[in-house]
C-alpha cells in the first residue's frame, strides 16, 4: 500500500494509455471551451478568446523551486512551482496582479512545458506545483504525457483558486496527486464583486467535494512530505469578507475533520484593493485569531505549521 501511495497516479495511467486519451479529450474540448465554469464556448484552437484570454498556446510566467508554500509541500528542496499566466478569476486584490490580469509571461510549447517539469525534478523539488491551472488543463496533460515518458515521477499538485468545473476535475482523476484549492468566499455577491465570478461559493463547494472524493485526506510520508490528498487554503480578508466561519463549518461537516488547512494571514492591499475598503488595509490580529478560533470550534486542528 505504501508503494502505491508513493507512486504518482499518472504513471499508471501512462502505462495503460489512459493519460494520453485524457490529454486528447481535453485538447479537443478547447474547440468549444467549457473547461471552467465560465463555459465561454469559444474555439480556442482557432485563436478565439474567452474570459481567461488564453487561446491555443499556454502562457508561462515562471517556474522554479519555491519555499513559501505549505510545510508538507516544501520540505528541504522546495515545491516545483509552475506559474501560468492569466486566470479564470479576476480578484481585484490579487497578489500576482500582473500575471492574472495582464498575462505577463511568454507563450511556450507543450514540449517546453514538459522540459520545465523535468528540470524541477532534476533540481530535487518534491513535487510539480501547477499554479493557476484551471484554464490550461489540456496543455498540462499533453506536457505530462511527454514528461512522464522521459522519467517524471514526482507528485503533481493542482494549485487552484477553487473556481473549477467538476467535469474537468474528472479528467484529472488519478492524474493529480495533491489538490490545493482556495476556498475564498462564502457569499456569492462578494465573489462577484471581488473576483468577477457570479457563483463562486456553489462552484467551490462542488469542486472541493470532487477533489476530496478523488484523493481523500492529505497523506504525509515519514519524511514530512505530502504524497497524496487534499490541502485547503483560506485567506482571511478584512472586515469578514471571506465568510471564514461558514467556510470552516462546511469543511468540517461536508468534507472531513481531518482536512489539512492553511488559514492564511498574509493578506495585503494590492491591485485595485485601495479603491475598495476594507480591502485597503491588512487584517488585524483579532480577525486572524477569530479565524483560528473558528477552526478549533469546528474541530479542525490539522493546520499548517506555524498557523
Amino acid at each position: 500500500m505504501q508503494n502505491e501511495i508513493q507512486k504518482p497516479g499518472y504513471l499508471k495511467l501512462l502505462e495503460n494509455g489512459e493519460l494520453e486519451r485524457r490529454a486528447d479529450e481535453a485538447w479537443r474540448s478547447m474547440a468549444r471551451c467549457e473547461l471552467c465554469p465560465h463555459c465561454c464556448r469559444v474555439n480556442r484552437l482557432k485563436g478565439e478568446k474567452g474570459f481567461c484570454q488564453t487561446t491555443n498556446q499556454v502562457i508561462l510566467d515562471s517556474y522554479g523551486p519555491h519555499f513559501g508554500e505549505e510545510a508538507p509541500l516544501v520540505g528541504k528542496k522546495g515545491s516545483g512551482t509552475v506559474f501560468f499566466s492569466w486566470c479564470n478569476m479576476r480578484c481585484l486584490y490579487c497578489q500576482n496582479y500582473e500575471v492574472s490580469h495582464f498575462g505577463s509571461g511568454h507563450a511556450v510549447s507543450n514540449e517546453f512545458l514538459a522540459f520545465c517539469f523535468l528540470v524541477l525534478q532534476e533540481d530535487g523539488c518534491h513535487n510539480i506545483n501547477l499554479v493557476t491551472p484551471s484554464h490550461v488543463v489540456p496543455f498540462i496533460l499533453k506536457a505530462l504525457v511527454l514528461a512522464a515518458r522521459e522519467g517524471l515521477s514526482i507528485p503533481l499538485v493542482y494549485n487552484t483558486g477553487g473556481y473549477d468545473s467538476v467535469n474537468t476535475l474528472r479528467l484529472l482523476d488519478g492524474v493529480v496527486d495533491i489538490f490545493l484549492p482556495d476556498f475564498k468566499y462564502w457569499d456569492r455577491d462578494v465573489g462577484r464583486r471581488l473576483s468577477h465570478v457570479p457563483d463562486y461559493p456553489q462552484v467551490a463547494r462542488k469542486a472541493i467535494r470532487e477533489m476530496h472524493r478523488q484523493v481523500g485526506d492529505l497523506v504525509i510520508g515519514p519524511d514530512g512530505i505530502a504524497r497524496r490528498g487534499l490541502l485547503v487554503r483560506h485567506l482571511v480578508l478584512p472586515g469578514g469578507l471571506s465568510g471564514t466561519k461558514s467556510i470552516l463549518r462546511f469543511i468540517a461537516r461536508d468534507i472531513s475533520l481531518n482536512t489539512y488547512l492553511n488559514i492564511m494571514d498574509q493578506y495585503r492591499p494590492h491591485g485595485e484593493a485601495y479603491d475598495h475598503p476594507p480591502l485597503d488595509r491588512r487584517i488585524t490580529q483579532e480577525e486572524y485569531a477569530d479565524a483560528l478560533g473558528a477552526a478549533r470550534e469546528e474541530g479542525l486542528n490539522r493546520l499548517d505549521k506555524g498557523r
